[in-house]
């Protein structure tokens, strides 16, 4: 697999989050969905599985504590050992997309489409978070309502469903046809 087309993270903001995964506390949201995501992985019968911003791979172990066995594959720019983001049936990124430099989102959701094979999952937060990084800045750097997320993912992805959830929203999503 070729290497992401464009960049989707500074170098000083991958330090930022290399630090930032050191707190226990941090990049856990993934263990919440693990349920609803075995279920997509079952009903769509997918077989493989991407891990879009993994951090320490909470949903590989969540998934593996609900004995769903799947083809894992993680990618976090703040984890370089992981190795490039791998197409997938199944394309999970769950609470990256606001944590994301807003000059490289575009770069980031090109690179979730060219790796989604079947389906995305793909959750967000809309409001601030509860961290904030070392230079000051919310750890949120996206805060956007609902209708501003879905008009850019609407560009890379036919949305199947979209759930509302307290602070944010997930949606399923399909590549687009060409």
């Amino acid at each position: 697999m070729t290497a992401s087309p464009a960049p989707v993270i500074s170098e000083g903001y991958r330090k930022q989050q290399q630090e930032l995964h050191l707190n226990p506390d941090y990049g856990v949201a993934s263990i919440g969905f693990a349920g609803l995501v075995a279920q997509v992985l079952s009903r769509n019968g997918a077989k493989t599985l991407s891990d879009y911003g993994a951090g320490k791979q909470n949903l590989r172990k969540a998934l593996e504590a609900r004995g769903v066995e799947v083809g894992y594959a993680a990618y976090d720019p703040a984890f370089p050992e992981y190795g490039e983001p791998q197409p997938a049936d199944l394309v999970c990124c769950i609470d990256v997309l606001e944590h994301i430099e807003p000059e490289f989102l575009d770069n980031v959701l090109s690179d979730l489409e060219r790796i989604t094979v079947r389906h995305g999952f793909f959750s967000v937060h809309t409001g601030p978070a509860g961290k904030v990084l070392a230079d000051g800045r919310n750890a949120h750097l996206i805060q956007q309502p609902i209708a501003w997320w879905r008009e850019r993912l609407e560009r890379h992805f036919a949305i199947e469903h979209l759930v509302e959830a307290p602070g944010g929203f997930f949606v399923i999503a399909t590549p687009r046809p060409d």
